[in-house]
């Protein structure tokens, strides 16, 4: 389990003003748990400060993966283990590869890419999420600050967050 319990929620109302307060109270010294939102939110990653993701490089490498198989399993079956004449073309033959070869990289580039995302993001059946507020799937936008991960107090965390243009300031606590 996650051993942050304690957190400070700043809600918004507007994604600009959410965009201008992520780069305020990262300034201020205050480490942010993460951002909810009810849409995308263009330029939200660089104000957090995430790195770029390597999702693009394991799509490459699970694609590459499927032609490799595709290939080997094709050259395989019909050159080595049951070669047979189709049609008067030679038992190894790329050009009808092509189709098989395709789909087996699309299908397990796709799927290399969903099991990836969420190992990464640690998605689980049986793992209940964390509400922070109902309201961030309808019209709200908010901040979580965990406050083991920050050393300023609960109140100084608090006025950052206000002055920041937050419409309302939450206390959250989870028990795990």
């Amino acid at each position: 389990m996650e051993n942050n319990k304690h957190f400070v929620l700043g809600v918004y109302d507007d994604e600009d003003v959410l965009l201008t307060a992520i780069k305020a109270v990262r300034e201020s010294g205050v480490k942010i748990h993460e951002v909810y939102s009810p849409f995308p939110v263009h330029g939200i990653d660089e104000a957090l400060g995430y790195k770029r993701t390597r999702l693009p490089i394991a799509a490459f490498l699970f694609g590459l993966l499927g032609t490799t198989l595709a290939l080997t399993m094709q050259v395989w079956m019909l050159g080595f283990d049951w070669p047979m004449i189709i049609g008067g073309k030679d038992f190894v033959s790329l050009p009808p590869f092509i189709p098989v070869t395709f789909e087996l990289t699309v299908l397990l580039s796709a799927l290399g890419m969903v099991g990836t995302f969420m190992i990464v993001s640690d998605l689980k059946p049986y793992k209940q999420p964390r509400i922070f507020d109902v309201r961030i799937t309808d019209d709200k936008h908010v901040m979580a600050i965990d406050l083991s991960a920050n050393n300023l107090a609960k109140d100084d965390i608090k006025k950052i967050v206000s002055s920041s243009g937050a419409g309302e300031v939450n206390d959250k606590d989870f028990e795990d």
